[in-house]
């Protein structure tokens, strides 16, 4: 399997509605990154063991930015982001959980295993929209990244 990490934004998001609404709001922003997504946890699970087979990540292009959600149906987004903050050279690669999940313990355990952002997913369609094209344009746009 060739590494699914080939984008400037990797989505793993399990909800099709609320993907294709990422992607839509990613697009309405004008932000160019490709999209990768991801639908559940077992696939970037298999992404990342196959990057890190890689004895040199030059070989692949790096995302400028993970947008997680937690709530996956196979692996917990949890986990994705332990094994993901655990691995040396992916570590740097910044997370933002986007998530309905609003549980505190869920947002602490986020921040102690190093993700870079904790966003609630808005209930409000367009409310949804115009935060995603914020994350995107702050990641793809403002911030700097950490050259690998």
């Amino acid at each position: 399997m060739k590494p699914q990490f080939s984008a400037e934004i990797l989505l793993v998001e399990d909800d099709a509605k609320d993907a294709e609404l990422i992607i839509t709001a990613l697009r309405n922003r004008h932000i160019s990154g490709e999209v990768v997504h991801l639908t559940d946890g077992d696939q970037f699970m298999d992404s990342l063991f196959y990057a890190s087979l890689y004895t040199s990540w030059h070989e692949i292009s790096i995302p400028r930015v993970i947008l997680l959600d937690l709530n996956l149906k196979t692996v917990h987004g949890l986990d994705v982001l332990r094994v993901l903050k655990s691995d040396a050279r992916a570590r740097t690669i910044p997370v933002v959980v986007f998530t309905a999940s609003q549980r505190d313990i869920e947002l602490m355990e986020s921040y102690n295993l190093g993700v870079n952002s904790y966003v609630a997913k808005p209930s409000d369609p367009q409310e949804f929209m115009d935060v995603v094209g914020d994350i995107g344009h702050y990641w793809l746009n403002v911030n700097q990244p950490l050259r690998h």
